[in-house]
């Protein structure tokens, strides 16, 4: 379960930064909406299922509120997700502090 969401926070993550730099530019720039559309649709499935997985894995690594907080927190800052992946589940060792 942990492993799952390890590989969603980056798949959330990627998505979160494809649509900010790639689709976003092509709506407001170049007219083009399918893009956004469909990489928006994808982000929003993977987000609610960063969502999910994060109060599972919460309850399961008996993570305090505060620290479920900044997981959540971590899913609409660009780059966020990266920085909670390394920071709370990098190489298989979770912290449980």
């Amino acid at each position: 379960m942990i492993k799952a969401f390890k590989y969603l926070a980056i798949a959330e993550g990627y998505s979160f930064l494809f649509i900010l730099f790639a689709t976003m530019p092509l709506k407001y720039l170049g007219g083009l909406l399918l893009p956004n559309k469909i990489m928006g649709m994808a982000h929003g499935f993977l987000f609610l299922a960063y969502v999910v997985m994060a109060i599972i894995v919460s309850q399961l690594l008996k993570w305090n509120f505060k620290k479920l907080l900044v997981v959540l927190a971590m899913s609409v800052v660009p780059f966020g997700t990266f920085w909670m992946e390394r920071e709370y589940l990098e190489g298989g060792v979770v912290s449980n502090a």
